[in-house]
């Protein structure tokens, strides 16, 4: 290691990284024989319908909702796009699991 310090796009990095490894990992779990139960359960991770913050979809929504407010000349010319990004992450793909998980398992909306 060098003594450069680590800058705050390298942490990014790292961290992107970590959750590319992360979802390698989820999608590693969805080979071979699976449920439908079981795979409504693993969808229901990504997007909770009742609590839409959390989940990946929500954490990554968030992350850029946050990323919208630190908009330098204010003009919405940022902003807008990302606030547009984060309500379809939310919208749109979460709806759509959510879809897909009440084909899967209509009774496990309470699990």
């Amino acid at each position: 290691m060098t003594g450069r310090p680590r800058t705050r796009l390298d942490r990014v990095r790292a961290s992107v990284g970590i959750a590319q490894l992360a979802l390698q990992q989820i999608q590693d779990e969805l080979t071979g024989e699976i449920s439908a139960q079981e795979l409504a359960q693993i969808l229901r991770e990504l997007h909770h319908e009742d609590h839409r913050q959390d989940g990946v979809f929500g954490s990554l929504a968030q992350l850029l909702t946050v990323a919208a407010r630190i908009e330098p000349d204010r003009d919405g010319e940022m902003s807008c796009p990302l606030h547009e990004a984060a309500a379809l992450i939310t919208e749109n793909a979460g709806l759509q699991t959510y879809y897909a998980t009440r084909a899967l398992d209509p009774q496990g909306e309470s699990a």
